[in-house]
């Protein structure tokens, strides 16, 4: 199997890290990204073509986004030049501009490859405009961000977005196994061990390298390390996941839909995950409330309360042991029967208050403190309920001009279904003594 790295033509000095030693020489090298350049993906097709555009390549750390730019240039014929957003400012890319332009006059070229775009601001995004529209420029720029929120729509436009995928064990494995030819001995690991190492590098083809290596360091003559010793020797790699970025909406999304669809063990491991990769368990507790007032509501009213319990839980407690807390509640709230009736009610009633402004309740419930509002009618015909048969007395609450309404309809499932027969029962009384069929 090929690689995303490939050996050939390397310098075995041994100063440069493995990663850089093992960078293909060719985009057919490349591996993990076959919908990009296997022979139907789109950087495949833009080769065969001979034209290619500006690009933004989207991922995660350590899938070949700058390599396969370094490639693209190579294959197409192109000056490769590139800047890393983090360090470059207004002055840096005037220079990469003017240079561009040089190199069109000489019938050169520009591919300019953009590290970590996201981190420019609007104003700078709009300077790549024009370069990009006359042709001066080709564009690449490489984030680990939704494009959709971190960059301008006026760039977005000009360039299309490709989706780099994490690594998957094989193509972690085959790095691993290239890795070894190039170093010219085994990696020191059993196998449960390499398996550990491969799942620590979490889809990171650079991070599984560098890992390696640090075992290759130190390890002693003829030593094999287990799961355990590794788990000393390289310490454990934070998933890759930040609070404020996709990766904090994806997790809480990929929770709040496993509690909806009712199957707790994934819920269970989207919770582990976010709290694994440093996520306050707070937000976890306010997100599971969330969840009981709008999945749950009252099919099970004890919901909220189970989910408000594991928050003050956790506020006493602390973590790690309040944690235990918010996964009781996250499997109560999983197990518990399902609910929009509430959420659905409540946002119908509130477009209706919307749409129908400011109309008045009907006099007939209104206090009446002072004689002047008695002679206009207020209170007047008024039943109290307590003293109706049943407690129910009938009357209408809603605005004359508006009409009786329904918002909440309750579905036959767990505490709800009682809820349902009590209302039916409601109507059937409202009709009988309002004299309607």
């Amino acid at each position: 199997m090929s690689d995303l790295f490939s050996s050939a033509g390397l310098d075995k000095s041994g100063n440069r890290p493995l990663a850089d030693r093992l960078r293909p020489s060719k985009i057919s090298e490349v591996v993990g990204q076959e919908h990009l350049i296997g022979e139907n993906g789109i950087l495949s097709r833009m080769l065969r073509s001979g034209s290619l555009g500006s690009l933004i390549f989207w991922g995660p750390p350590g899938t070949g986004k700058t390599t396969i730019a370094r490639l693209l240039a190579n294959e197409t014929d192109l000056d490769f030049e590139q800047i890393s957003a983090i360090f470059s400012g207004v002055s840096d890319l005037k220079k990469c501009f003017e240079a561009a332009r040089a190199r069109r006059l000489t019938g050169r070229g520009t591919l300019l490859f953009v590290d970590e775009i996201h981190r420019f601001n609007r104003a700078q995004l709009d300077s790549f405009l024009p370069v990009m529209e006359d042709g001066t420029i080709t564009l690449v720029g490489a984030t680990t961000e939704n494009p959709s929120f971190e960059l301008n729509a006026a760039l977005l436009s000009r360039a299309h977005v490709l989706v780099f995928q994490s690594l998957d064990e094989e193509a972690l494995d085959g790095l691993l196994a290239r890795a070894e030819e190039e170093m010219e001995k085994p990696l020191p690991l059993d196998q449960e061990a390499r398996l550990s190492l491969i799942r620590m590098a979490d889809g990171d083809g650079r991070s599984a390298l560098t890992l390696a290596e640090d075992v290759w360091r130190t390890a002693g003559d003829g030593e094999i390390f287990d799961t355990e010793r590794l788990t000393d020797i390289v310490q454990r790699r934070a998933p890759i996941y930040d609070k404020t970025k996709d990766g904090h909406y994806n997790l809480i999304s990929a929770l709040h839909k496993s509690v909806r669809g009712s199957d707790p063990d994934a819920a269970l491991y989207w919770m582990g995950r976010m709290l694994d990769g440093g996520e306050d368990p707070m937000f976890i507790a306010r997100r599971l409330i969330r969840m009981a007032v709008e999945d749950i509501g009252l099919a099970d009213p004890n919901a909220l309360v189970q989910a408000n319990a594991a928050k003050d839980a956790f506020h006493m407690l602390g973590s790690p042991e309040g944690e235990l807390a918010l996964a009781q509640a996250c499997v109560y709230l999983a197990t518990a029967p399902k609910s929009n009736g509430v959420y659905v009610a409540y946002k119908s009633s509130r477009r209706a208050a919307q749409e129908n402004g400011s109309l008045v309740p009907p006099k007939h419930i209104l206090n009446a403190p002072t004689k002047l509002m008695k002679d206009m009618g207020y209170n007047e015909g008024y039943q109290y309920d307590h003293d109706a048969p049943d407690g129910f007395s009938g009357q209408d609450y809603f605005p004359e001009k508006m009409g009786r309404q329904t918002f909440y309809d309750p579905p036959e499932r767990g505490f709800e279904r009682d809820l349902r027969k009590r209302l039916a029962y409601w109507e059937r009384l409202r009709r009988e003594r309002n004299g309607s069929s």
